[in-house]
């Protein structure tokens, strides 16, 4: 997500300006399904124009290069996982962790792999709309200087948002708790 900075320093109007052709701030997020967000990093410059960029940033995969991930298991078609997997667009590398998009899916079960996947990429999109329809402050402009202090709204909000999903729930998001 693109966090516009109306008080974006003159000088700093090339580092933050990128195809909104004007300064923004990136949120990255990891999110479960029920839109609790389990990792952001904030504060990468807008021009970071493409997702690889702020892979490249990002203290999630810098450490899961190092061999360093958070422990999870989880199994599929009997197979035991101990690493998360990440859904991804095609521009992505190719590591064990991420899972493309299958670009023209032929058959019936990879037609229905691609429709789940895109679904489930499409819960991000959704994240950031929840976030900004709960709090008005990230919806406009960024209008602050200094930014720590925007970098702590932003972490305060997304706080305050997985309180509300651990409080309320999926009820809250209008699907059930076994989808």
């Amino acid at each position: 997500m693109h966090w516009k900075w109306e008080k974006c320093p003159t000088a700093w109007h090339g580092m933050y300006t990128g195809h909104y052709r004007e300064p923004t701030i990136i949120l990255e997020v990891v999110i479960l399904q029920d839109l609790w967000i389990w990792h952001a990093f904030f504060g990468m410059p807008g021009s970071l124009l493409n997702d690889i960029n702020v892979l490249n940033w990002s203290p999630v995969f810098a450490a899961f290069a190092k061999g360093h991930t958070a422990p999870v298991n989880y199994t599929i078609n009997g197979h035991e996982y101990t690493i998360g997997y990440y859904l991804v667009d095609e521009i992505y590398f190719n590591w064990s962790t991420f899972v493309k998009t299958i670009p023209r899916p032929l058959g019936a079960k990879r037609k229905y792999f691609a429709s789940k996947q895109e679904f489930a990429k499409k819960n991000v999109e959704r994240a950031f709309g929840v976030l900004q329809s709960r709090f008005a402050i990230i919806r406009g402009p960024v209008r602050y200087w200094d930014e720590k202090t925007f970098a702590n709204i932003m972490k305060a909000c997304i706080i305050m948002h997985n309180m509300i999903i651990e409080d309320e729930g999926a009820m809250n998001l209008g699907f059930s708790s076994n989808s």
